[in-house]
């Protein structure tokens, strides 16, 4: 459970430089994949984690989807999945009826993160080079969507500026 009153951004380098009038291009990758055996026995391999209905009415990789939707300058999500689960995540983002858009990209065999974010990367490559990656797993609860707004906005600038942004709880001790 990811509670955002809490979220600290982290930055590899911080550079000045003046915000643009324009919104940024922020191009949502949400991470989509897993094998279903963390939260067994209600995740099972056919049915993992991020496509269960935990906390209301919506899957996990649904309420994602949605929380991507209410960002200001994002464009149609990407997701990217296992080859397995290619059918019900569709049907899962057709039930919402608004990421006509939306892509899903295939993973042959699952790798895990950093090669889906490289193959997420290199599907994007032709968006141009002032798209920001906002890049996200499918299975987290996020409680204040306008913290996440507000953190997400926050991070842009950062990345706008050059540096790589990660977002973690701040730590309170060793």
């Amino acid at each position: 459970l990811l509670e955002l009153s809490s979220l600290a951004l982290f930055t590899t380098q911080v550079v000045k430089q003046e915000r643009k009038d324009m919104v940024a291009k922020i191009q949502p990758i949400i991470l989509a994949g897993g094998t279903g055996s963390r939260l067994w026995p209600l995740s099972r391999e056919l049915y993992p984690k991020q496509l269960l209905r935990l906390t209301n009415h919506t899957s996990l990789l649904q309420t994602t989807l949605l929380r991507v939707a209410g960002l200001p300058g994002a464009l149609p999500p990407l997701v990217v999945v296992g080859e397995l689960h290619r059918f019900i995540t569709l049907t899962q983002i057709e039930e919402l009826g608004r990421f006509d858009q939306s892509a899903i990209l295939l993973e042959p065999v699952g790798r895990n993160t950093a090669p889906a974010i490289c193959a997420a990367a290199e599907f994007c490559k032709n968006l141009g080079d002032d798209i920001i990656f906002l890049v996200l797993p499918a299975d987290h609860i996020v409680l204040r969507q306008q913290g996440f707004v507000e953190a997400v906005g926050k991070a842009t600038v950062l990345a706008e500026a050059g540096a790589v942004v990660t977002f973690g709880i701040q730590p309170t001790g060793p």
